[in-house]
């Protein structure tokens, strides 16, 4: 297969994935047991994401801010912001390495809150690699206003060898 060809099959999945986690990047709907809480949380964050741009190195999607996840103050649950920015910024490295990611460190900053029904666009793109490293930083904004609601910031490594990594050991 052509570096073309797989860099397009890459983001397609990749897509696929924001859109239902469920699918998990292999296509399957039936994850294992242990991957079932994760595939949880990420489909609860992710849930009505529609995906505008899957390309190499970068993935643009948004979705609108469901009540379930929002605080007691009525916004946009810290933790849900930060399951929907990791799952971004995993299908932004996913679209470089083409294998499910780990990450090793994770760095997130709030600037302004969402409501439920106010509509988010998260835009994630591969910064930096550095040897079997990958930095992937995202931007969540008000789709209406472009006000800043987060950034977050994520080395990652492949969470199984890969051609170019050959180990998922750091």
């Amino acid at each position: 297969m052509g570096d073309d060809a797989r860099a397009l099959r890459l983001a397609a999945i990749a897509r696929k994935w924001l859109e239902d986690p469920r699918v998990g990047y292999s296509g399957d709907l039936n994850p294992a047991a242990s991957d079932s809480e994760r595939q949880a949380l990420s489909s609860m964050a992710m849930t009505g994401a529609r995906v505008s741009l899957a390309e190499p190195g970068r993935v643009v999607c948004s979705l609108r801010v469901r009540a379930p996840l929002t605080d007691a103050e009525g916004r946009w649950h810290a933790g849900a912001i930060a399951a929907a920015v990791d799952n971004v910024c995993s299908a932004a490295v996913f679209t470089v390495e083409g294998a499910p990611t780990a990450t090793v460190h994770y760095s997130l900053s709030y600037f302004s809150p969402a409501h439920p029904n106010e509509e988010v666009e998260m835009e994630g793109r591969v910064v930096s690699r550095k040897g079997k490293l990958t930095a992937a930083a995202v931007e969540v904004r008000k789709k209406e206003s472009g006000e800043l609601v987060a950034i977050g910031r994520q080395w990652m490594t492949p969470a199984w060898p890969t051609k170019s990594n050959k180990s998922s050991k750091l």
